[in-house]
């Protein structure tokens, strides 16, 4: 009898595997795929510089405290400027375990790969960090949602290389091999975030992808001026992401107005109270108090939200109003005009998120400016103070001078205790400034 030893010892392999598999199937975690913030629930952004900015924090603040403005939910930015994993944890008992969040989001590894080619023994200091820090996230208790990191602009960097890089072959190794470098990391992060259950959202793909797309008409486009921290554009291309693939509330509100055949009109809305209707010929009038507010940013992040259709997709606020004879219309809120419209386009759908006249739009691009405020007053001076702390922690002060590093950490404490506090004057603030109103509707025909 001839045995086919060879084909019997591969078949034998691929049911070893197989079996395997099946065996250790029912460990297999379901990773986070949304965000659930309730009212009292606490959000940490923790990272590097590209936190430390606190710009794609800042968006995705707008809108939760515009999505939910019945909520108390309180918002921490813990990132700072040249952090890499190693960084994050020697400062996570004090500067993220004290929030007790209930999320926290990781964006680390744009410095922790040390702008250059793959080097095994520099990633594995990264792999060994980021898997000591999920560890004590999930002590902690917090759902963790790790971030791939973002992109490198290989060709802004061949222009104007980081001011850090010094010597040319550096340069040259970090602009021709960085972002595939930065892109392992991000399949490694990928790939342990979902084994451990947590969520994972991909930074790297997008900002490439809209960096592409915008170079087919301006090949001199970037979202990335310096090649390492995004813009304003870039991270709310960041913030869009972060919510979309969290699979974040999309809607808004929507009102919905039908024509009765004994010429009444019904308006209802899924999303809001509508009272005081009334109709007389062709127009129509009514009261609608809104459970929440569009997501608006401030102007210089336009563009980034314009591309990723942010506002259709992720803040969709429409009217439709069927019955109407044929003819153009004209909308007013609150007695301002916003808008003319067709009989047809009305009784389809018209989406408002992106009309600037309306008043709900204004009221929520004053708590964005005032959010504005609230980061670039009180958040960024708090992460400046982590920064100094990390710089005299790196010097190693408390030994050298341990005198001297015990006054700096003293005015440090109070002057995180004041800057914390400002920064929960402003969030009242921004909740009080958030509650959406009664806004009165009108449609007439335009004569």
């Amino acid at each position: 009898m001839n045995v086919n030893w060879r084909g019997l010892k591969k078949l034998m392999m691929v049911l070893f595997v197989g079996s395997a598999m099946l065996a250790g199937a029912t460990e297999f975690k379901t990773p986070v795929t949304s965000i659930d913030l309730q009212d009292g629930d606490t959000f940490v952004f923790l990272g590097d510089s590209i936190t430390h900015q606190c710009l794609y924090t800042q968006y995705v603040e707008d809108y939760f405290y515009t999505r939910y403005p019945d909520r108390r939910i309180r918002f921490h930015n813990a990132g700072v400027s040249g952090d890499k994993a190693a960084d994050a944890l020697d400062r996570f008992e004090e500067d993220v375990a004290p929030f007790k969040p209930k999320y926290i989001t990781v964006l680390l590894g744009m410095n922790d790969g040390s702008y250059q080619h793959f080097n095994h023994e520099i990633f594995n200091a990264y792999e060994n960090g980021m898997t000591e820090l999920a560890d004590r996230m999930e002590a902690l208790g917090a759902i963790g949602i790790f971030m791939g990191p973002t992109m490198y602009d290989s060709r802004v960097a061949s222009v104007k290389p980081p001011r850090w890089l010094k010597e040319q072959e550096k340069i040259i190794e970090a602009t021709h091999y960085y972002n595939a470098v930065l892109a392992f990391y991000g399949t490694w992060v990928r790939d342990s975030a979902l084994e451990r259950g947590a969520g994972y959202v991909d930074m790297l793909g997008p900002l490439n992808y809209y960096t592409t797309q915008q170079r087919l008409e301006d090949p001199a486009f970037t979202l990335i001026p310096d090649a390492v921290h995004p813009g304003p554009d870039g991270h709310a291309v960041m913030a869009f992401k972060l919510l979309e693939q969290m699979n974040a509330d999309r809607s808004v509100s929507g009102v919905n107005a039908t024509r009765k055949p004994n010429g009444s009109w019904r308006v209802a809305s899924p999303d809001g109270e509508v009272s005081e209707v009334a109709g007389e010929g062709e127009t129509l009038r009514f009261t609608f108090t809104a459970e929440a507010l569009p997501w608006v940013l401030p102007p210089d992040a336009n563009l980034g939200y314009q591309i990723t259709k942010s506002g259709h997709k992720m803040s969709n606020e429409h009217l439709s109003v069927r019955g109407l004879k044929p003819g153009k219309y004209r909308l007013k809120i609150d007695g301002i005009e916003v808008g003319q419209y067709m009989h047809t386009q009305l009784g389809s759908k018209v989406e408002l998120q992106g009309n600037e006249k309306t008043p709900q739009y204004q009221q929520a691009l004053a708590v964005a400016m005032l959010n504005k405020e609230r980061n670039e007053t009180a958040v960024r001076s708090l992460r400046q103070q982590w920064q100094a702390r990390k710089g005299r922690r790196r010097k190693k002060l408390q030994e050298k001078d341990p005198e001297a590093y015990a006054q700096f950490y003293s005015e440090f404490e109070t002057e995180v205790a004041r800057l914390l506090e400002l920064k929960a004057d402003y969030e009242e603030r921004i909740y009080e400034l958030a509650q959406p109103g009664a806004r009165i509707y009108e449609i007439s025909p335009v004569k």
